[in-house]
Formats: C-alpha cells, structure tokens, sequence
C-alpha cells in the first residue's frame, strides 16, 4: 500500500467512525484491507483512534495484525489482553518475533504463554529469551529442516513430501550430523537437479558462511549483504551444533531499525519512538535531551560571559557571533554523519583513521580558509572595519578546524567508550562548535579590539 493510499484509508476510517459508521470501518478492518495495511492504518491513528479501531479487529485476526505493528505499539495492545487471547495471537508469531515481544511483557504473561507451549516449542523459546536481542541468537529462527549427510536425494525429497510446507524463505537444507553438529548446506537449486541415488554429502556444500550465536546484528547485516545471502545458520561457537537461522527478511528489519536509530538518535529520541504516543509519553521522552541541551547551552553563555567587556565596548560582536557558531556546528555536522556512517559499515578502523582525520583536518581548513574570505568581504563591507573583518576570519579558519577535529575523533572514542555515537555526538560536537566559535572570535576581538 501506497503512502498516499495509507492517507485515503486513514481519511475514510476517521469520517466512518465520526460519523458513527462502525459497520463500515469493522469490514474494512477484517478482510477487506490486508492485514498489513490495518496494520499502518493503527500506526497512523492517533491514540483514541487507534483504540477505537482495535475494538473493532476480531480476535481471531488480532494475531495477524499484530506480526506487521511496531514492536512498541504491539506490546501495548496486548498489555491489555487477557490470557486466552493473548495465547490465540501469539500463535501467528515466528518464534524470533515472539521472543522480542515476550522479553517486554511481565514476567506473569510470559510464563503463561511458555506454559502452553509444547516442551520441544518451549525449549526453543527459552533459548531464544536466553539471548540479547541485539545479537544474532537474539534474531534468529528456530524453525528449521536438517538432514543428515549419508541419505540420498531420493530419501530427502520423500522426507520433504512429509512436510505440509516448507518455513519460510528456505533456500537450502541444514546439513547435520546425530549430535547435531553443523556440517554444511544443501540449496534447493542442487537438490532439484542431482540424481536421486547420490548423497547428500557428495553434493553439499562444507564451505558455505555461518553465523555464530553472540555476533552482533550489524555484523550479519554486514555479512548478509556481501555475499548475497537468503538465509544463514546460526551455529554456537564452540560446540558448533546448529541453534536456528536467520533470513533476509530479518536482516532487512534490522537495516532499517539501524537507519531509524542512527535519524532518531540525532535527535535524541528513542528508537522505537511511535509518531502517534500519548502527550504525557512523549513530553517525558524528550525533556530528558532538552535538559542535557540546556546544559551545554550554558556552558556556551558562560563563555560567552567571559568577555561581556568586550561585547559592551564593540556592539558589532554580538551581532557576528551566531556567524562563527553556526559555521562550526555546520562543518562538523557533516563530519560527524560521515564518520558514524562508516562507523555502522565497519569501514572505518586503526589502518586508515588517521588518513581520514588528515583529510578532514585539509578540507576544513580549505572551507576555513574560502569561507572566510567571503565573510570577511562582507564584514568589511557591512561594518566599515577592517580588524572586526580579520578577527571574524581567523575564528571561522579556527572553529572549522576544530569542527573537522572533534567530527573525526568524537564518534570513534565514544564507540570505544561503549557510548552509541549517533545518540550522544550531536549534542557533544554542538558544545564543542559553540565553545571553540565563541573563544576564538571573542578572545581575537579582545586582544586585538581593546
């Protein structure tokens, strides 16, 4: 569905049930729109909206429905559900969708749900809980098709015909052996055209990639995209028995997750941020960065203090200083985005930090250099003055190479630090900007103006 269809759906859902038409709105929320774009319709709804329209999902597609929400908005909605229907929807889940989902729910619903499970169902779920979400054990499947390497083609496929259908996005069959012991693949295209007497083993393939259960998630982006992949096993490092595997459309989840936290961060919001939360919700989630930009804020005034002397004898300062600042913050900004990005694509380590800090370092004092001049022109021109025309000079060459300085280093010492750069490098580099502007345009002004 269309973002323009989103709207219309959303623009007819909202007439139906203002003017009292739920008849209309409960047929198109069970069966005639795709679960999918029901799901859009509730993450497009403000709050008392949204709930209206939950009223009016049956239970028996609250499962359905509940696959294609934010994880956020989901655990909201069945917070709310009793026991039987919570059980019924969970039904519909991938058991690595299940595992995020259960990890936010109370402890109480958890084990109710894990109590209706089989034991071989609930075995896996407790081993996918026992995993951070943010690893690869975290985001795999356990829903797999293993067999073992000395059957023949023929046998395989009667074991496939067994099978009412297949899991999804199975590309290949995992090769193990009786101790479950990871031994390589078989892709469907090999198993489709091999002669029914030969053996697994003879047209497997052993060097096939794998992924170890506590590799972090960026890394199986990582390796998804290089080599191609549909799926990958997820094996445990050291014994190397096969846990799950995790496939593409997984993998495509957590490439946009990355791309939103990386936007989001940047604002200081959080991740899973829904655009429609309560008032209170997110009045509380944002005063926590307003507070830490109110702080760095004065820090800047402080310095800004400093030289109240000098601004009080020469006017024209005051009136520049956002200049200086905001050139600084500009360059750096643009520094900073670069370098987290290549941060997040692993492009970025001890062989070739110091190149790139070189480089930066060149471009911010050539912009220095050719912005300054233009400012400079035009200070000279608007203030009739010479030395104010220098001094603001020299504090943009300054502050861009400080700009390009901290945008360089910043987001790799808060990466060694454990600190998520995208979330804490803004506010950081915008103190730094202001601060470095300031000192230097101000300091210059007084050593040269009084």
């Amino acid at each position: 569905m269309s973002e323009q269809t989103t709207l219309d759906h959303l623009q007819a859902v909202s007439e139906s049930l203002e003017s009292g038409a739920t008849a209309r709105v409960r047929y198109l929320l069970n069966g005639a729109l795709p679960v999918q774009d029901v799901a859009r319709l509730l993450e497009s709804s403000p709050p008392k909206e949204r709930k209206l329209l939950w009223e009016l999902i049956d239970d028996k597609n609250e499962g359905e429905v509940l696959q294609y929400l934010p994880e956020e908005i989901g655990i909201q909605f069945m917070k709310t559900m009793d026991t039987e229907r919570l059980l019924a929807a969970s039904e519909r889940f991938d058991n690595d969708d299940l595992a995020d989902i259960l990890q936010q729910l109370p402890e109480t619903l958890v084990k109710e749900v894990l109590a209706s499970m089989t034991a071989q169902n609930r075995a896996r779920m407790e081993a996918l809980l026992s995993y951070s979400d943010d690893t690869a054990g975290g985001l795999m499947n356990t829903d797999t098709i293993t067999i073992r390497p000395n059957i023949t083609v023929d046998i395989v496929f009667r074991f496939l015909r067994r099978h009412t259908q297949l899991p999804d996005m199975t590309d290949n069959l995992l090769v193990v052996s009786r101790s479950d012991r990871f031994l390589g693949t078989l892709p469907l295209t090999k198993l489709l055209v091999a002669d029914p007497s030969d053996t697994v083993r003879d047209i497997m393939v052993t060097d096939c990639p794998y992924i170890t259960a506590n590799q972090p998630v960026s890394e199986v982006a990582s390796l998804f995209e290089k080599m191609d992949l549909v799926s990958a096993p997820v094996i445990d490092a050291e014994s190397k028995k096969l846990l799950g595997r995790i496939t593409i459309d997984d993998v495509v989840d957590v490439i946009r997750d990355e791309a939103e936290h990386s936007m989001l961060s940047m604002a200081g919001l959080d991740d899973d941020e829904d655009t429609f939360a309560p008032i209170m919700q997110t009045t509380k989630r944002r005063a926590v960065w307003l507070g830490i930009n109110l702080i760095t804020a004065f820090i800047a005034s402080y310095v800004i203090g400093l030289f109240q002397n000098t601004l009080d004898q020469v006017v024209a300062l005051a009136i520049l200083m956002p200049i200086v600042a905001s050139m600084g913050g500009i360059a750096g900004s643009q520094v900073l985005t670069l370098v987290i990005r290549g941060i997040a694509l692993n492009q970025i380590g001890a062989a070739n930090t110091s190149w790139l800090l070189n480089r930066e370092l060149v471009v911010g004092l050539l912009n220095g250099l050719l912005w300054a001049t233009v400012i400079a022109a035009l200070t000279a021109f608007w203030f009739d003055s010479l030395e104010i025309a220098y001094i603001i000079a020299g504090a943009i060459v300054i502050n861009l190479i400080f700009a390009a300085l901290t945008g360089t280093l910043l987001p790799i010492l808060l990466k060694r630090l454990g600190i998520d750069p995208a979330l804490a490098g803004s506010v950081i580099l915008t103190t730094v900007t202001d601060v470095i502007g300031f000192l230097s345009f101000l300091g210059l002004a007084t050593i040269f103006l009084l």
